[in-house]
């Protein structure tokens, strides 16, 4: 089965805009294929503001985020993939969702290809995890 992770995401970035509030991402620095600018990276993680306002071409799919954001003035292209994003929240009041890391542990990074490249599609290559269920706050 796919993870829902992506689907989440998007669901709760729509959430969040439609509650007139300023989604955030956290995102896991140190995985593979995590494409910012390292300056602003503190303590292998980053936050990312992904609003409508603050972003062009933003793309929410299965496997990245891409967008193009500004720091320091300076346009810069993100990529992220969506297994490396640790939580989505609205900056106004922390409402959200967080994202277990242990999958990571068990990612072969591997077969991580960047979004602008044609992935394969063979899944024998990718790993297996035991259904888990998280309690969403």
């Amino acid at each position: 089965m796919v993870s829902n992770q992506p689907y989440l995401l998007r669901a709760f970035y729509d959430w969040i805009v439609d509650s007139a509030c300023t989604p955030h991402v956290l995102v896991d620095a140190t995985l593979t294929g995590v494409s910012v600018p390292q300056e602003h990276v503190q303590d292998g993680q980053i936050v990312l503001n992904i609003s409508p306002m603050s972003v062009e071409a933003l793309n929410l799919g299965n496997e990245w985020i891409t967008f193009f954001a500004r720091f320091s003035g300076q346009r810069t292209y993100i990529e992220v993939p969506v297994h490396s994003i640790r939580g989505i929240y609205a900056k106004e009041n922390g409402e959200g969702a967080s994202f277990q890391t242990s999958f990571d542990a068990e990612v072969d990074n591997s077969y991580v290809t960047s979004p602008s490249s044609p992935s394969d599609k063979d899944d024998s290559r990718k790993p297996r995890k035991k259904p888990t269920l998280t309690v969403v706050k």
